[in-house]
């Protein structure tokens, strides 16, 4: 495959020594390799002067797929145009117009019949307005050369800072992108909404990433200043609380037919306290105790 990419490129003519280095091989593996391009009719052309080549106006496609990977891609990028972030609804779209730009006729066919079958949460795809998520792939480049960002940042009361950050990991949490790293300002590591973002830029200084710090720490904030939250969480919901909540749970014990106790690490309370709520009564808080006062106070100004 790699050999035919190279000497289908257009004026791309390359001797069996040239081709022999690049690959690492003998001048006998390159001629084999020509024999069986010929067997499936590849149309190899030779010049005595220039060397060897494929016949001007030969194209293989760059990519092939079954219809069971093709019908996998297609699940990924409806799960991405699901999405409320703007900008990966249209990456998403992008990729998807490429991939069928290449591909034989029959299976675009297939792949426009997935597109329309296949729905990825339809209650964001259809109900909700898209929205700018940030500025997420500077931000991985950024995170994959090393270097430090430079932002304007608006908080959740409206006020605006400059940031200079180490950014360590990108983590899509339900409707937004968020970034996880160093603040120079605060001296720890840090949570930023994407979406409150402005003004970024990737500046010309790297920085070290500190040792021992894993992703599941960053993510879950095992530094001290979290609380600890029991639940007692009816077993009919267990799946459903396991998969969306936004913390790592690391003790789970079975109190009885109905019922497991879950035991997790979260900083926020009162966030976790309104996130709580969808599950109703299949959801009891053991503790701490600050968590139901919150409750209660939280109750009592819904009843009003």
């Amino acid at each position: 495959m790699k050999l035919m990419l190279l000497l289908q490129k257009p004026g791309n003519r390359l001797t069996v020594e040239e081709l022999a280095s690049q690959f690492g091989v003998s001048k006998r593996t390159i001629f084999r390799d020509f024999n069986a391009l010929q067997e499936i009719n590849v149309p190899i052309t030779w010049d005595k002067y220039s060397g060897y080549g494929v016949l001007p106006g030969y194209k293989i496609p760059p990519m092939m797929f079954t219809s069971k990977e093709l019908a996998t891609i297609m699940v990924g990028i409806n799960f991405v145009k699901s999405q409320i972030d703007r900008q990966l609804v249209e990456d998403a779209r992008g990729v998807e117009l490429k991939i069928k730009n290449v591909l034989p006729e029959e299976l675009v066919t297939f792949m426009t019949s997935l597109a329309e079958s296949t729905i990825v949460d339809p209650y964001l795809q259809f109900g909700a307005e898209k929205t700018k998520g940030g500025n997420w792939y500077l931000i991985s480049s950024a995170i994959a050369q090393q270097h430090r960002v430079q932002f304007r940042y608006t908080s959740k009361k409206g006020e605006s800072k400059t940031r200079k950050i180490d950014p360590y990991i990108l983590v899509f949490f339900q409707d937004h992108w968020n970034m996880i790293g160093f603040s120079h300002l605060r001296g720890e590591f840090r949570n930023f909404v994407l979406e409150r973002v402005s003004a970024l830029e990737i500046l010309d200084e790297n920085f070290e990433r500190k040792p021992n710090v894993d992703t599941d720490e960053l993510i879950y904030r095992f530094d001290g200043r979290s609380h600890l939250i029991e639940l007692l969480v009816q077993k009919k919901e267990i799946g459903r609380l396991e998969r969306n909540l936004p913390a790592k749970i690391f003790r789970r014990e079975e109190k009885n037919i109905e019922e497991i106790k879950v035991g997790f690490e979260f900083d926020n309370l009162t966030f976790m306290n309104e996130w709580l709520l969808q599950f109703g009564k299949a959801v009891k808080i053991v503790g701490p105790e600050e968590l139901k006062e919150k409750r209660k106070e939280l109750l009592r100004e819904m009843l009003k």
